[in-house]
């Protein structure tokens, strides 16, 4: 049996301005608790699910797109956490980062944790608007988790 695709095309004509303002927001929303709630990592994560469980009975593009910014915070909330803690250890236990080893784990690891900070924050408000244009972006890993999730074979 031949595997068959199913697409489901967004076109920029047929996505209402509610809807493209929706999608718009759900990767705003992550920006806006990521300086809200720093450093405490849940913030962004408990905003975007928050966001995703209003719009989670909306339009295809809508949901999927919260779904997308979902699943790119949770992918973030791990790496932002150890940092975090990894922090917080250090500033109140720093008998435990006696060795130059440790300290140049922690700061390549903090460097990594800001770089990937740093895509993210572009790659949301790159997304944000784009979407408000009516345009359907796909990140890298983050689509094809949520064409899953969302029972899309693939969607373009």
């Amino acid at each position: 049996m031949e595997h068959q695709e199913r697409i489901i095309a967004f076109s920029p004509r047929e996505i209402t301005e509610d809807e493209r303002e929706y999608a718009s927001n759900s990767y705003l929303m992550s920006l806006f608790a990521l300086f809200v709630g720093l450093p405490l990592p849940i913030f962004n994560l408990m905003a975007t699910v928050i966001f995703y469980l209003g719009k989670r009975k909306s339009t295809p593009f809508v949901k999927w797109h919260c779904m997308q910014a979902l699943i790119s915070q949770l992918f973030i909330f791990f790496f932002n956490t150890v940092a975090f803690w990894w922090t917080i250890t250090y500033l109140f236990f720093p008998e435990r980062f006696a060795s130059d080893y440790s300290f140049n784990s922690y700061f390549s690891y903090i460097l990594l944790v800001l770089f990937i900070n740093g895509i993210e924050i572009v790659s949301t408000i790159y997304t944000a608007v784009q979407t408000r244009k009516g345009i359907h972006v796909r990140w890298f890993l983050f689509a094809e988790l949520t064409d899953q999730i969302l029972g899309h074979e693939n969607t373009r």
